[in-house]
């Protein structure tokens, strides 16, 4: 697979969200081969390096793919402070899953739910 972004190899396996993630490498909390990294950007060979969040080895997540036929009166976020149902309440995964763009709450539609960023990335992107 060659060598990628620390923070995207992380949000990968599922530990946070990858502005999340650069954050936890600048605190420290981050070890690939039992070495701190707290700077960015960095690199890391998913196949080859031990990687480590808070003492807790990271592993690969097998990608899911998921289409909801999301209701009216649903979420497209991950967080609400509101407490509103969301889209990824209706899917049960034991990975972070996120929507692929949005619908309004008071629209209801096909909607793609996925881990797979690089997918996310190809199909929302303006290009």
């Amino acid at each position: 697979m060659g060598e990628q972004r620390l923070q995207k190899v992380l949000a990968a396996a599922g530990v946070a969200s990858r502005r999340r993630c650069e954050e936890l490498i600048v605190e420290g909390a981050v070890r690939v081969n039992r070495q701190i990294v707290d700077e960015l950007p960095a690199f890391v060979d998913p196949d080859n390096d031990v990687i480590t969040v808070n003492g807790k080895k990271i592993h690969p997540v097998t990608k899911e793919y998921y289409l909801l036929n999301k209701p009216k009166g649903v979420i497209c976020t991950n967080s609400d402070p509101q407490g509103r149902k969301k889209a990824i309440d209706i899917v049960y995964s034991k990975n972070r899953i996120f929507c692929v763009g949005r619908l309004d709450m008071d629209t209801s539609g096909l909607i793609i739910l996925t881990n797979d960023s690089e997918l996310t990335n190809k199909l929302t992107h303006p290009r």
